[in-house]
């Protein structure tokens, strides 16, 4: 099982997608990793849809990769004693501290962090953006007078969100922290991490998971955004998450926004997913508008490493013609005569380290040279990581011996990775390992050559420092 494309594709699972039947479908059609989403999902049913993925994964015996999504702090107001009430533009509307059912003047909320860092002149945006009120006053610490700014109907339990605060809280609920020791007890491969503000979120995570998962951090809050470099540095890859990004920012900033954080985790070689109403349509009707296709196309083009379908794949009524339609988007793309100047045209400069100058010379002499393909020994992943980072036109192959690495690496762009029974124990083992792989896995035929990248003594982490260019052999014979 081979992909016609290098950017990766996402499947969130949910009701219309959970199980083994329809997941298996799904791969078939083109997802590379799966989503569990734990807002929906208890510790039962994640253990559930986990042996169901590992065991659709035996039975095509390629690696899938699993990315449980935590729910992170979801900020409500309180009830309503007469239904929802009307705000009106210019009103007075206050949110205290009082547990009391509100009314057309007043309602509870029930974060004490909230009313303590709003200050006047801060924005509040209810019930997904729909309406927008303006901090006038703090009388006392645990009440916020705000003026109606953008009117509408507030009902119960309708959300919050604070574009202009930043809030003292940690990235991990109470909930989070007991679904992120059931994902780790369930051996996931990605973790994601939702409304990240700040670095120190990141290391609050680790603190728990240390470094036997791959750490995403989702991007939808504006305080990230003016620490995106050390937020990158911290995380393992990045998810542009347009969802609720797109409530506490101008939407006409989030696609500027979105090549932004393209291009600075390229330049470091993270892996960065695209996220959120890519197929939105495709949820009720078998085809995509021509808008939602452009959008994923563009993603394509900029280089994404993966783009990812949510409601789509996870409760829409078409999840595998989604899935089918996103391949085929990256497929016609990646085919596009223009795709190669194109996603190559924000390649980063050249990691100052060997490894880096050595992933930098196997795409050149690939692409000098015309080989068919690159394979990497790659034992923690990094070497993929800055050969991937590279763009290269040619296929790039990751060999490991751990499997817990060659899943995490389904979210590179253009990585097929490849599990192999033991690390090269010579260079020539190294050929033969290299050279048979390329050409079972249909990537290279019989007198073709491809590049070699591994590093020397071989089976340890951060050695890469050598290229071999061979040729492939006929099935059977010695090199």
């Amino acid at each position: 099982m081979r992909r016609n494309r290098r950017v990766k594709i996402l499947a969130t699972l949910g009701p219309a997608s959970g199980d083994a039947d329809m997941i298996e479908k799904l791969y078939r059609a083109g997802a590379d990793v799966f989503r569990i989403n734990m807002s929906h999902t208890n510790h039962q049913r994640l253990a559930e849809l986990v042996s169901l993925i590992r065991g659709v994964e035996a039975k095509v015996e390629r690696p899938i990769a699993i990315l449980a999504d935590l729910q992170g702090p979801k900020l409500r107001v309180g009830t309503f004693a007469d239904g929802p009430a009307e705000l009106e533009i210019g009103q007075s509307f206050i949110l205290d501290g009082n547990p009391a059912a509100g009314d057309s003047h007043r309602v509870h909320l029930p974060h004490p962090e909230i009313l303590e860092s709003v200050q006047p002149g801060h924005r509040l945006l209810l019930d997904d953006g729909k309406m927008r009120l303006r901090c006038t006053a703090k009388p006392e610490p645990q009440t916020i007078v705000t003026e109606v700014e953008v009117a509408g109907r507030l009902s119960d339990r309708k959300g919050v969100s604070l574009p202009d605060t930043e809030l003292p809280i940690g990235a991990l609920t109470e909930k989070d922290r007991a679904d992120l020791v059931a994902a780790l007890a369930q051996s996931v491969d990605w973790i994601a991490l939702s409304f990240v503000q700040r670095p120190d979120d990141i290391d609050e995570v680790r603190a728990v998971a240390g470094n036997s998962v791959g750490i995403l951090a989702k991007i939808e809050k504006p305080q990230a955004i003016d620490r995106l470099p050390e937020i990158i540095a911290r995380a393992d890859a990045l998810m542009v998450a347009r969802g609720d990004h797109g409530v506490e920012i101008p939407p006409e900033r989030v696609p500027g926004l979105q090549k932004q954080m393209i291009r600075l985790c390229r330049r470091v070689g993270k892996p960065v997913v695209v996220a959120t109403q890519m197929l939105e349509s495709m949820i009720v009707a078998p085809v995509p508008t021509r808008a939602e296709v452009s959008d994923v196309s563009t993603a394509v083009f900029e280089g994404a490493d993966a783009v990812m379908l949510s409601a789509e794949s996870a409760a829409g009524k078409y999840p595998v013609e989604a899935v089918a339609m996103m391949n085929s988007i990256a497929e016609e793309v990646e085919r596009d005569p223009d795709y190669p100047s194109l996603v190559q045209r924000y390649r980063a400069d050249i990691e100052p380290t060997s490894g880096g100058a050595i992933a930098a010379a196997a795409r050149q002499i690939t692409e000098t040279l015309n080989l068919a393909a690159i394979v990497c020994f790659t034992k923690g992943g990094t070497t993929g990581r800055r050969v991937a980072r590279e763009r290269p036109m040619s296929q790039l192959i990751g060999l490991s011996p751990d499997l817990t690495m060659a899943r995490r690496m389904c979210l590179l762009w253009g990585m097929h990775p490849v599990v192999i029974s033991e690390d090269a124990r010579d260079v020539d083992d190294m050929v033969e390992k290299a050279t048979k792989v390329a050409r079972d896995e249909g990537f290279a035929s019989e007198g073709q050559k491809i590049i070699i990248s591994a590093g020397v003594p071989f089976g340890f982490t951060g050695t890469t420092n050598m290229l071999r260019i061979a040729q492939v052999p006929a099935p059977g014979a010695a090199e």
